[in-house]
Parts: C-alpha cells; sequence; structure tokens
C-alpha cells in the first residue's frame, strides 16, 4: 500500500482526548489538506506521524510500511515541514540543504544532483548561496519544503507551512506543493485556512480531535463556499 494510511489513531494528554479514533486513507499523488480550526489536534496528528509521540492505540502506515514495527523504515519515506523553522540561520541555503543530506548518508554528486532538483521545485537555485538570515519569510519556508524533499520521500507532511506569511507567498508556495503530486508525492498539508483548499484536493476537516468530514473539498463543499462549510462544521460544540 502506498501513500499514507491512517486507522483507529487516537492520544491523550492525560484526560484530555486530544484525538479520537482517526481513519483515513491518503493515496498516492494526491494532496489533501488537513483543515481545522487551532486546537483541533493537527499538531498531535503530525507528532503520531512522525513518533514525536507514540500512539497507545491505532495504526500508521506510510508507503506501505508500518510506523509501530518497522519505525526506521517508514520514517525514511517521510518528509516533514515544521509550523516553527528549523534552518540553521548563519548558513547558506545549500549548506543548510548539504548538511541535511549528510545526515541521510547522501552526500558527493549525489547530494549535489538532489540538493539541485530540489531547489529547482521550489525556484531557490539563484538563492543557493545565499545565508538563510537574509531570506524572507516566504523563502525560508521554500528553503524548509526543498530540504524535506532531498531523500526522495513518499511522503510530505506540512504543518501550517504558510503560518505568518502575506497573501501572495502563500499561494505561490500553496502552488508548488500541489505541483509535487504531479510526480507521486502524496501530500498531507494542514492548515487552519480554506483559501489553501482546491477543489479537487482531499479534505478532512478536524475538530476536537474529531473527523467531521472526509472526501474531496468539492463534494464536501457542495453549493456553498468551502469557507462558509467549515465554519458549519467547527463551530458547534465537540
Amino acid at each position: 500500500m502506498s501513500g499514507l494510511h491512517v486507522s483507529d489513531l487516537g492520544f491523550a494528554y492525560g484526560s484530555k482526548q486530544a484525538l479520537d479514533g482517526l481513519n483515513f486513507d491518503v493515496g498516492a499523488g494526491r494532496f489533501c489538506a488537513l483543515l481545522g480550526p487551532n486546537g483541533a489536534g493537527k499538531s498531535t496528528l503530525f507528532a503520531l506521524l512522525t513518533r514525536l509521540l507514540v500512539a497507545p492505540q491505532g495504526a500508521v502506515r506510510i508507503a506501505g510500511h508500518d510506523l509501530s514495527t518497522a519505525p526506521r523504515t517508514a520514517l525514511a519515506k517521510l518528509g516533514i515541514v515544521f509550523q516553527q523553522s528549523t534552518l540553521d540561520l548563519d548558513l547558506t541555503v545549500n549548506q543548510n540543504l548539504r548538511y541535511f543530506a549528510a545526515l541521510h548518508g547522501i552526500a558527493g554528486r549525489d547530494a549535489v544532483r538532489r540538493i539541485d532538483s530540489a531547489l529547482d521545485k521550489l525556484d531557490m537555485r539563484e538563492r543557493a548561496n545565499e545565508k538563510a538570515r537574509v531570506l524572507n519569510g516566504g523563502h525560508r519556508r521554500r528553503t524548509e519544503i526543498a530540504r524535506a524533499l532531498i531523500h526522495d520521500p513518499a511522503v510530505l507532511l506540512l504543518d501550517e507551512a504558510t503560518v505568518g506569511l502575506d497573501a501572495a507567498t502563500r499561494a505561490s508556495i500553496t502552488d508548488h506543493v500541489h505541483q509535487l503530486t504531479d510526480t507521486g508525492t502524496t501530500v498531507l498539508w494542514a492548515t487552519h485556512l480554506t483559501d489553501e483548499v482546491r477543489d479537487d484536493d482531499d479534505l478532512i476537516i478536524l475538530h476536537h480531535g474529531k473527523i467531521h468530514a472526509q472526501g474531496t473539498a468539492r463534494d464536501i463543499r457542495g453549493k456553498d463556499a468551502l469557507q462558509d462549510t467549515f465554519f458549519s462544521l467547527t463551530s458547534e460544540p465537540a
């Protein structure tokens, strides 16, 4: 099984149930928006998918590999862009990516090829020798996405990847990430912004740790604007 498969996934912080029996699939080469207000459980889900937290119940399969029984193999198929930036600001774009490649055992000509390819996908090659510190927020985020692609992950997770960016920059980055699915990359894109979701995207609406709707965005919104549908599904108490 390729893509991302989540079955009966749950997690609690003490007596507070953060996620309650999540079930969903994201097929290979699909863009899935995980849409939910702040506190919905999106970051907890990402922590479980990356094994920053270990789920006491449920199963996760990444590109066919079980995260609990074969964590190293499963995580090797995963690329991740967290909400908070993790670039070394005193290194250049290229140096940041080279360091990441080395952590994955990628060096020499192979590293150069992979880095150039990743930077090209995000239109960042011309900034390769600039220090991360001088980049604007949008270019830093593109650098982090490029970095996450170096090891050719089957599944790419992005947690609120456009937070704090202006509308034009958000739209540009969203476009670039959508294009990654053309080569078979599976994308799970967590956001609280409905304008980042396209009608043909798979969509999961998460609220208070539960899935309130899933399907294509077009089918979920019906004749209404997605923003109105999202509000109606998340304005009621859990």
